[in-house]
Protein backbone atom coordinates (compact mmCIF):
# COMPACT_ATOMS: atom_id res chain seq x y z
CA UNK A 1 0.00 0.00 0.00
CA UNK A 2 2.85 2.55 1.18
CA UNK A 3 4.56 1.55 -2.23
CA UNK A 4 1.30 2.68 -4.30
CA UNK A 5 0.88 5.75 -2.30
CA UNK A 6 4.76 6.60 -3.27
CA UNK A 7 4.09 5.65 -7.35
CA UNK A 8 1.26 7.72 -7.41
CA UNK A 9 2.65 11.14 -5.70
CA UNK A 10 6.05 10.67 -8.28
CA UNK A 11 3.19 10.38 -11.09
CA UNK A 12 1.90 13.54 -9.59
CA UNK A 13 5.00 15.20 -9.57
CA UNK A 14 5.97 14.26 -12.92
CA UNK A 15 2.57 15.60 -14.26
CA UNK A 16 2.97 19.06 -12.58
CA UNK A 17 6.25 18.72 -14.04
CA UNK A 18 4.96 18.40 -17.33
CA UNK A 19 2.17 21.08 -17.00
CA UNK A 20 4.71 23.33 -16.24
CA UNK A 21 7.10 22.52 -19.53
CA UNK A 22 3.85 23.13 -21.55
CA UNK A 23 3.10 26.29 -20.10
CA UNK A 24 6.82 27.17 -20.32
CA UNK A 25 6.45 26.24 -24.07
CA UNK A 26 3.36 27.86 -25.11
CA UNK A 27 4.86 31.23 -24.05
CA UNK A 28 7.45 31.06 -25.91
CA UNK A 29 5.88 29.73 -28.60
CA UNK A 30 4.11 33.35 -28.42
CA UNK A 31 7.26 35.08 -27.94
CA UNK A 32 8.54 33.38 -31.46
CA UNK A 33 5.42 34.48 -33.01
CA UNK A 34 5.30 38.02 -31.69
CA UNK A 35 8.92 38.51 -32.51
CA UNK A 36 8.24 36.91 -36.54
CA UNK A 37 4.99 39.47 -36.40
CA UNK A 38 7.25 42.71 -35.45
CA UNK A 39 10.36 40.93 -38.29
CA UNK A 40 7.74 41.53 -41.12
CA UNK A 41 5.90 44.71 -39.85
CA UNK A 42 9.15 46.87 -38.84
CA UNK A 43 11.20 47.18 -41.88
CA UNK A 44 7.81 47.45 -43.63
CA UNK A 45 7.09 50.59 -41.95
CA UNK A 46 10.12 51.82 -42.84
CA UNK A 47 10.04 51.03 -46.48
CA UNK A 48 6.30 52.76 -46.26
CA UNK A 49 7.92 55.71 -44.72
CA UNK A 50 10.54 56.07 -47.43
CA UNK A 51 7.98 56.18 -50.16
CA UNK A 52 6.20 58.78 -48.29
CA UNK A 53 8.81 60.99 -47.96
CA UNK A 54 9.97 61.06 -51.25
CA UNK A 55 6.53 60.68 -52.65
CA UNK A 56 6.18 64.00 -50.85
CA UNK A 57 9.37 66.04 -51.83
CA UNK A 58 8.27 64.98 -55.71
CA UNK A 59 5.86 66.50 -55.39
CA UNK A 60 6.85 69.44 -53.50
CA UNK A 61 9.46 69.85 -56.02
CA UNK A 62 7.15 69.37 -58.83
CA UNK A 63 5.09 72.95 -57.63
CA UNK A 64 8.46 74.69 -56.67
CA UNK A 65 9.73 74.28 -60.40
CA UNK A 66 6.09 74.90 -62.24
Amino acid sequence: MLEHTKEQAELEKVHVEIKKLVAEQRKYNAEVSKITCETFWYPMGIALAVVATISTATALLIKLLT
